[in-house]
């Protein structure tokens, strides 16, 4: 797939990131992350998003191994799981996936949530705690870059009120029924990168009338049309696959371009509508 591993954002700091990646969330540990991570490699894509929540990191370090591929080529990205939030722990937490990958650093690492408005008025903002671990693992060149997941505007206004290093990347629930307009625009004025994580809403706007017409005027499929949307908007994405066909298919978006109109369609589609939690009302 020529293009992919080649088509990049420059984050604040310089590094290159694929701007599409394989995610893994509710990949099996074994086989199956494997071979997804080995058939997406094949596919050009660079770019590969785990977790410790998904119990795959392991399996994700044995496909970078056996890809073929030099480590270096590849962006790996992991995450703090909510239990993990604090100073110290986070540098623990950090130092456990590591190992799990097998890999000397990570490229970027995440805070996964803030917690939801009820765990933390009863706990604290424990995320800024694990901000100050991450910028030490950064400046000790653990990760290459840092930054947040399902973090809303007043959660991000609190880490740039404190840091000495910003977030670079928000990963989150991004699709065309919840498509984050505020939170990109205000991303954006910061000079940080949104992540799309369930780009195709788990599965549930590939029949959509909508994206199917669009995708049948450019002999593509609405998932493609979905991740072509996110390209075009500057959006990083990571739509998740353990079927090598799907994975080559979400790989060829680069050969097509969305008009003004269909963009603006697409966009219309929004009704803030999520299919996981709420950052500010997860209880998790």
């Amino acid at each position: 797939m020529s293009g992919v591993g080649n088509t990049v954002v420059t984050l604040p700091n310089g590094v290159k990131m694929p701007q599409i990646g394989l995610g893994v969330w509710q990949s099996a540990a074994g086989e199956a992350t494997e071979n997804a991570v080995k058939w997406a490699v094949q596919a050009g894509y660079r770019h590969i998003d785990t977790a410790p929540l998904y119990e795959n990191e392991e399996s994700v370090g044995v496909g970078i191994r056996d890809c073929g591929v030099p480590r270096e080529q590849i962006f790996v990205t992991s995450k703090l799981w909510n239990a993990d939030h604090g100073y110290e722990n986070t540098l623990a937490a950090f130092e456990k996936s590591r190992k799990e990958l097998g890999l000397d650093y990570i490229d970027l690492y995440l805070i996964h949530w803030p917690r939801g408005n009820a765990i933390v008025a009863k706990e604290g903002k424990k995320y800024l705690d694990s901000w100050r671990a991450f910028e030490k693992l950064y400046e000790e060149k653990k990760v290459r870059a840092i930054g947040v997941s399902n973090f809303n505007i007043h959660h991000l206004e609190d880490v740039l009120a404190m840091c000495k290093v910003a977030p670079m990347v928000n990963q989150v629930e991004l699709h065309p029924l919840n498509n984050q307009a505020e939170l990109r625009k205000y991303c954006a004025s910061k000079n940080i990168y949104v992540e799309a994580w369930s780009p195709l809403g788990q599965g549930n706007l590939l029949a959509d009338p909508q994206l199917t017409s669009i995708a049948a005027k450019h002999h593509k499929s609405a998932a493609q049309v979905i991740l072509r949307w996110d390209i075009q908007h500057n959006i990083i994405t990571i739509p998740k696959s353990v079927h090598k066909e799907r994975i080559v298919e979400n790989a060829q978006v680069f050969d097509f371009e969305l008009s003004a109109e269909e963009m603006a369609t697409i966009d219309a589609m929004n009704t803030n509508h999520r299919y996981g939690p709420s950052p500010d009302d997860a209880d998790f």
